[in-house]
């Protein structure tokens, strides 16, 4: 089976996850991997996309679950010999209003959208074939966040020579600031998911850097990227685009022409280069 392109997106039975997998079933030429942590929906998910008339193919991924993900690598080297295209979509969001204490949205939050895709990538990187695209699904948010950072952790995240450990560090330090009620006196901003959404945005600067430095010749593009405000279950029904709109950016970063050299390591919205 090794000849097969295969792509996979995580966090895809519904929203903006299934429209990308829906988008890839018609443009990708290759296997397309749904994956949920719950099965049933996962299957009914591909269900949906067969009345559509879309050959969709599941696997079963919990990204809080190391086990999990290392199924899954296992199963797509054993089968396909690698990877062409990771999406990692999958994420969380507390809503607006949600009474949880801060430092347990926090914790919870951080758990999945940051370290939770950095294992699917620790874990699913070393997989990816030559011109293998990654597309890892940030946000504004994470932009508007850093804005709210004190200037020493802007520089911090700004930084063109942060490693993965360091950012580990501030991660697990914001977590940790957050218990102890003293974020904001940190510099942090008041706002769990945007502080995961930086730590995807700069997770991904540092990996295609470690791209560049290590497989050179591979020619792999890995970007993060903001899908826009869409409407789902997280972000509610008052946004103004569909989750095939809010598809088309991750999609078109996912399959980016052989021949591309760019973009690679940057923030895409829009289907445009953002300033960091």
């Amino acid at each position: 089976m090794s000849n097969v392109p295969v792509a996979v997106v995580t966090g895809s039975n519904k929203g903006i996850g299934l429209a990308i997998v829906r988008a890839l079933c018609k443009q990708f030429p290759g296997d397309v991997y749904l994956t949920a942590r719950d099965p049933g929906r996962g299957q009914a998910a591909v269900a949906k996309l067969q009345e559509e008339g879309l050959r969709a193919l599941f696997h079963q991924l919990d990204i809080d679950d190391l086990q999990s993900i290392r199924a899954l690598r296992d199963f797509l080297k054993e089968k396909y010999g690698g990877l062409n295209v990771l999406v990692n979509n999958a994420g969380i969001a507390f809503k607006v209003r949600d009474t949880t204490p801060f430092a347990v949205q926090a914790e919870v939050t951080l758990k999945t959208n940051f370290f939770g895709t950095r294992n699917v990538c620790t874990e699913l990187l070393p997989l990816m074939k030559p011109y293998g695209r990654v597309v890892n699904v940030s946000s504004m948010a994470s932009s508007s966040a850093l804005g709210g950072c004190s200037q020493e952790l802007q520089k911090k995240f700004r930084s063109d020579t942060i490693t993965e450990d360091e950012l580990v560090q501030l991660m697990t330090k914001f977590v940790e600031d957050t218990k102890k009620s003293v974020h904001e006196k940190e510099g942090w901003p008041n706002t769990a998911y945007g502080v995961s959404k930086i730590g995807v945005t700069v997770l991904s600067r540092i990996q295609a850097r470690m791209l560049n430095e290590k497989r050179k010749g591979d020619h792999i593009l890995l970007n993060a990227c903001c899908p826009g405000w869409v409407r789902t279950d997280m972000a509610g029904p008052q946004a103004p685009k569909s989750p095939d709109e809010g598809a088309e950016t991750p999609v078109y970063l996912a399959l980016l022409p052989s021949d591309a050299d760019a973009p690679h390591g940057q923030f895409v919205s829009n289907k445009t280069v953002r300033t960091w």
